[in-house]
């Protein structure tokens, strides 16, 4: 029997971290980056209520391994000060046959290494754009 490990990036800093962090969602590796955040994270979103701890982000996050789900993101902008990343970056939700895009702005703390705080900024004018814009991609095929 093999065991399942993450390694925590050591080199590379906290841009590693965010980067596989991202990746990680990306390919519903919910072990990985279950892995990459400390186990008091709080998740921050846009007029939405804090998500607070490793098990409830987890159990959020389990819903991009259902097939019907899935994200990606696109890195457009990635800084970092220390234990702090900043990221400007495009994620796109999957629902069914319409992918939703919308432009992020992402804050990451770390702590020892992993995301202690993570906190998107989004416009939710720009949300409901991606949902129009997926839905006629999804109805015309273009």
């Amino acid at each position: 029997m093999t065991e399942n490990t993450t390694t925590i990036p050591t080199s590379g800093g906290s841009i590693v971290t965010v980067r596989s962090f991202l990746d990680a969602l990306a390919s519903a590796d919910l072990t990985t980056a279950s892995d990459l955040i400390t186990d008091d994270i709080a998740w921050h979103n846009t007029s939405l209520p804090t998500v607070r701890g490793k098990s409830l982000v987890r159990k959020i996050l389990a819903g991009l391994g259902r097939p019907s789900f899935g994200f990606d993101v696109v890195i457009h902008h990635i800084a970092t000060d220390g234990d702090v990343v900043l990221t400007e970056r495009t994620d796109i939700l999957r629902v069914g046959p319409v992918a939703i895009d919308f432009w992020v702005c992402g804050t990451f703390h770390l702590r020892d290494g992993r995301i202690a705080v993570w906190d998107d900024h989004f416009s939710p004018g720009n949300v409901a754009l991606g949902v129009l814009r997926g839905t006629v991609r999804a109805v015309t095929g273009r």
